[in-house]
């Protein structure tokens, strides 16, 4: 059973109504029930692998094998399903086999698309391990202007990154979406540099959502986890059976640690949002800097696309994430020099925590991909990465300036473009 692909043009799934409660509301108590038996307002972790029958084939309750099923990942997937407007979600043990899962599903000869600028692991997986169950797949650097003439009678997926990983360009879901379903395609979009607080892919016509749960949905860096929400129940049941029969599920103690920063979801995403805006005006401000990248400036290429597609702060104002990237004058020694000086940031791979880090893609989370193809994309060797955390805007706007200071100024005094 493969992901199913017709002939004709296809419809977005209805999804279901669309929640009485807002999304903070949702956050704290989707899939958080009360224990029946205690009273306790927080679940407890059950850590059995297995559960007593009570005959053959019979089990008491609604466990028999924890990598079949577990109530903690139970409850956690029912929360991401509410607060990505789908009928479904499944987690996995990493977001990187969430990418491996989906493409298991797919029979070998398919085809599929991507955008050129993607996480460094997903690329790794496309062009590395893909093929070795024969799937083929295509990168484009602009799929909104391409994807028609880039499908082939065998296309079965198209892969965005919205925004992208690392250099933040945004794309028009809803009309990658349209071309892609005029063709019976199927379209993931990878939701984790915003996270279902700021952006619901399903609701632009996305048939998968996938998140590196790892980043702002746990949001503390101390749980390794994926997840995908989706509405179609024929792709629902083949993807929960490729999850039993493969065993990437992650433990309950991780689904329990993932749920509970779950709770604080709304909070995170609009004070990292906050400080992130505040860091690329400053950035955007400085004659240190080539350019900057983030969805929340006005300068963003595709800032009305944005727009369109995030989610506003309670006072209206466009949330942009908390991921920015920005170009520094003085080359990659300059670029290393930043990372070194800043006091606040961690110099450290991942995002998406409540504390702040800063990483150099072409020699970190992105090395592996060939310079060719990385500067094709946008990722030179002077592209800084920023991950904003929910410290106080002030002190990491005076770390930026003093690291852009000591990287680029002193740089430049002592001859030799680094500090």
């Amino acid at each position: 059973m493969t992901l199913p692909i017709t002939d004709h043009p296809i419809d977005t799934p209805p999804r279901p109504a669309s929640p009485v409660h807002q999304f903070g509301t949702l956050a704290v108590h989707a899939g958080s029930p009360h224990d029946p038996v205690t009273g306790a307002v927080i679940e407890s972790i059950s850590l059995s692998t297995t559960y007593a029958q009570s005959a053959v084939g019979k089990p008491i309750g609604d466990y028999e094998y924890t990598r079949s099923a577990n109530p903690n990942r139970d409850n956690f997937e029912k929360a991401i399903a509410a607060l990505e407007h789908g009928r479904y979600a499944l987690a996995f043990s990493s977001g990187s086999a969430t990418t491996a899962i989906i493409l298991q599903s797919l029979a070998a000869g398919s085809h599929v698309i991507s955008i050129s600028d993607v996480y460094g692991g997903t690329h790794r997986y496309f062009t590395q391990v893909a093929s070795a169950h024969g799937v083929q797949v295509t990168f484009s650097p602009n799929i909104e202007v391409e994807v028609t003439e880039l499908i082939r009678p065998e296309t079965r997926l198209i892969w965005i990154e919205s925004p992208s990983n690392p250099t933040l360009s945004v794309t028009d879901i809803r009309a990658v979406v349209t071309a892609a379903h005029t063709h019976g395609i199927k379209v993931v979009v990878d939701n984790t540099f915003l996270s279902p607080a700021i952006q619901n892919p399903l609701d632009l016509g996305a048939d998968i959502v996938v998140h590196s749960v790892t980043k702002y949905i746990n949001g503390h860096s101390d749980v390794l986890m994926g997840a995908a929400a989706l509405n179609s129940t024929e792709i629902y049941e083949r993807l929960r059976f490729l999850q039993n029969a493969i065993g990437a599920v992650p433990s309950p103690f991780d689904c329990w640690l993932a749920h509970r920063g779950l709770k604080t979801l709304h909070l995170r995403a609009r004070e990292a949002s906050s400080n992130a805006l505040r860091i690329a005006n400053t950035l955007e401000a400085s004659d240190l800097v080539i350019s900057v990248n983030y969805p929340g400036l006005k300068s963003h290429p595709q800032h009305m696309t944005a727009l369109k597609q995030q989610r506003p702060n309670k006072d209206g104002v466009m949330m942009g994430g908390g991921m920015l990237s920005f170009r520094i004058k003085g080359g990659q020694r300059a670029a290393e020099a930043f990372c070194a000086h800043t006091r606040i940031f961690t110099l450290a791979e991942s995002l998406g925590g409540v504390e702040s880090l800063v990483e150099l893609p072409s020699g970190m989370t992105h090395a592996g991909i060939p310079r060719d193809q990385r500067e094709a994309a946008g990722v030179y060797d002077d592209l800084v990465r920023v991950s904003c955390g929910i410290e106080d805007g002030v002190d990491l706007e005076r770390d930026v300036l003093q690291a852009l200071r000591k990287a680029v100024v002193s740089g430049k005094l002592n001859g030799n473009g680094a500090a």
